[in-house]
């Protein structure tokens, strides 16, 4: 453990109480400078840490600071985030894992970031990733798949997230095909799924997941207010992300092993439970055609199953799901 995390683990084992930079000078074994040096640090790292010449230093809140050391402490997984790469601010998380999954980074590999100024979602899509707000984190996954498995890792995924959000807050989560959570009717977080194979199996997946926590309506770009939501916005109150990347990362790999040691089947069902799009009618927009009809299943590959008003079936693996609503007398 170094000093300066010896020093954070000092002063929250005080919170609320003053400690002097003599006493914490003694216990650390370095000099007044080399604290005072570190508390600099630990603010710039956004820990909130008072300072007067008389008293020493104060930690008074609980601090919602994305650090490898905050969510290690209390984290009850096996594998996934023994290694987590914060960032204060980068491109996108997925490209960062990427180049680490490339240079062989092992799988459970975590990075995590305040910011992103290019946040991608799905089709290219800009993924609004405002400092402080939100969960951006991004997982290395080298599961013993063939490529054409790789979208289940999406919908497990998906199932985890709202497995989370279901475990912390009281929220009408539901997932939406093939990678989007809502909460109302309003999406709270997205998935994005890279992969990199060798031959006929996966070299590495990397996954990237964004979730809008303390997001205000305000925060918003107008283009997406009607459409998009926050944990704050559903209940009024700020939550910890903290907490949500520990839940998200433990219900991951908890699916994870069920995916590896028992199949698929258990990680679907409880898609299709969170989901409820069976027997639903939907549009699905995709490149140059739009497709209406009743959802009769999604496949353990994730392929989309629906039935047209003409009753021909059709096997859809990508593309932008609107709910159609029945039609009166229906």
């Amino acid at each position: 453990m170094t000093t300066k995390e010896k020093l954070l683990l000092y002063l929250k084992e005080n919170k609320g109480n003053w400690v002097s930079g003599e006493l914490l000078s003694g216990k650390l074994g370095v000099s007044r400078a080399a604290i005072c040096k570190h508390v600099r640090k630990l603010k710039e790292d956004g820990y909130e840490i008072e300072s007067s010449t008389r008293k020493g230093y104060l930690f008074s809140k609980v601090s919602d600071v994305l650090s490898a050391d905050e969510i290690r402490e209390g984290l009850n997984t096996r594998v996934f985030g023994n290694n987590i790469v914060c960032l204060k601010e980068t491109d996108s998380t997925n490209i960062r894992a990427k180049n680490l999954a490339a240079q062989g980074a092992s799988e459970g590999t975590v990075v995590i970031a305040e910011k992103q100024t290019k946040g991608r979602g799905r089709k290219k899509r800009i993924w609004f990733s405002p400092a402080g707000a939100g969960i951006y984190v991004s997982l290395v996954l080298r599961p013993a798949i063939s490529p054409v498995e790789a979208p289940r890792i999406t919908l497990m995924t998906a199932v985890a997230a709202a497995e989370a959000l279901l475990s912390l807050k009281c929220l009408n989560v539901r997932i939406k095909w093939p990678n989007d959570i809502l909460v109302n009717g309003k999406k709270i977080g997205g998935i994005l799924t890279e992969i990199s194979t060798e031959m006929d199996s996966v070299d590495y997946i990397v996954v990237g997941l964004g979730l809008n926590v303390n997001m205000q309506l305000e925060t918003f770009t107008e283009d997406i207010r009607g459409k998009a939501t926050s944990i704050l916005m559903e209940t009024g109150e700020r939550f910890s992300r903290i907490k949500l990347v520990q839940a998200y990362l433990q219900w991951h790999e908890k699916y994870y092993d069920i995916l590896k040691n028992r199949g698929f089947e258990p990680v679907i069902q409880r898609w299709k439970e969170l989901a409820d799009i069976i027997g639903q009618t939907v549009r699905v927009d995709m490149t140059g055609k739009k497709i209406v009809g009743k959802v009769m299943d999604v496949d353990n590959n994730g392929v989309l199953i629906l039935k047209d008003n003409q009753g021909r079936s059709h096997g859809i693996f990508s593309g932008d799901v609107t709910f159609v609503p029945d039609k009166p007398g229906k």
